[in-house]
């Protein structure tokens, strides 16, 4: 697994522990990062995994405002936690990390909803970005 795809899954673990605990993505990076602190040689993937979970944050009512709007049908409640955080990391990649093709974070998020979530979720998280991404190419 590469070091990009080993801090997306920590992203995503920051993402959904926020959320089925209830707790600010702010308050998940914080005890995260006491926990790098004490693990040097995952350092590597920790940098990144800051780095998405920080443009999240940044940017969590525009993301989140544009997987409501796209979703047809699916609210954000309604969506399972770690599709959620699977969606955040995607648009967040796709849109606002001009070093990671659209492409690429669609395909990252795809292949981590088929090994973390429902059998139909992969296809939504696929077709969810793929419309966002058309309908915002440039926007950044």
């Amino acid at each position: 697994m590469s070091a990009r795809s080993k801090a997306r899954k920590r992203a995503l673990d920051i993402l959904y522990s926020a959320d089925v605990r209830q707790i600010t993505l702010a308050d998940a990076l914080a005890r995260e990062a006491e926990r790098a602190a004490l693990e040097p040689a995952r350092e590597g993937s920790w940098v990144y995994a800051r780095q998405i979970v920080d443009g999240v944050i940044e940017r969590s009512e525009e993301i989140d405002e544009l997987i409501a709007t796209y979703a047809q049908g699916w609210s954000l409640a309604r969506m399972p936690a770690v599709d959620r955080a699977i969606l955040r990391i995607g648009v967040w990649e796709a849109l606002f990390n001009d070093e990671v093709p659209e492409g690429v974070a669609i395909s990252e998020a795809v292949d981590a909803a088929k090994e973390l979530s429902t059998d139909e979720s992969a296809g939504f998280v696929n077709g969810l970005l793929a419309r966002i991404a058309q309908t915002q190419s440039g926007r950044a």
